[in-house]
């Protein structure tokens, strides 16, 4: 049996959520999704006041042809899909990558060749966008927000690792779901999630 598209508040989850694996490997994938790709990350209204905020910072870990694009037009445009993103250089790079030092990210020790994110080296803090990847937000014209999941090639070892440690979607990403949604909502997934595998939906 299908599982259905699942309502858990406002939010339309599709079942890929539940049912795919991942696990961000950035030694494997070298950070790809911050180089690959024709438009910028997804950003909300209130993260650009947050990146200009941080951009002091994170100025010095930019490269020239970064920081110039950024003088020349700022942290954000709208692409040509009328989506507000960050700038890029060169028709793909963000704005915003840097070469990563040996250093922990999470669980992992990521190596110097892996590109990072400098606000979040700085700062802490990168757009919601990125760090709910690779769920994907889109708002629907009922007024509601739908999630789905984005399949990459770039991620097939996030998508190996996932499944040999065994963790979804959703888990994966508990951190900037409760972020973005709240602990109310996530709990409510997880609820959904434990019923659909009493129902023998999910394994």
């Amino acid at each position: 049996m299908v599982i259905p598209m699942i309502q858990v508040g406002n939010v339309i989850v599709s079942p890929d959520v539940f049912i795919e694996c991942f696990c961000c490997d950035l030694e494997a994938c070298g950070g790809a999704c911050c180089v690959e790709g024709e438009s910028g990350a997804p950003l909300l209204e209130e993260e650009i006041a947050q990146i200009e905020d941080a951009l002091d910072e994170t100025w010095p870990l930019l490269s020239a042809s970064a920081q110039s694009v950024i003088d020349r037009q700022g942290v954000a445009t709208i692409d040509t899909d009328g989506d507000l993103v960050t700038s890029i250089v060169g028709g793909k790079d963000c704005v915003f990558t840097c070469q990563g030092q040996c250093k922990a990210v999470g669980e992992h020790t990521v190596k110097s060749s892996v590109t990072l994110c400098a606000i979040e080296k700085t700062c802490g803090f990168k757009p919601i966008s990125c760090a709910l990847y690779p769920i994907r937000e889109k708002r629907l014209s009922n007024g509601l927000t739908g999630i789905n999941v984005h399949r990459w090639s770039v991620c097939e070892g996030a998508r190996k690792k996932g499944r040999e440690e065994g963790l979804r979607v959703y888990e994966f990403l508990r951190e900037p779901l409760v972020r973005r949604f709240g602990e109310a909502w996530y709990d409510e997934l997880c609820t959904v999630a434990k019923e659909l595998r009493q129902q023998g939906l999910l394994s």
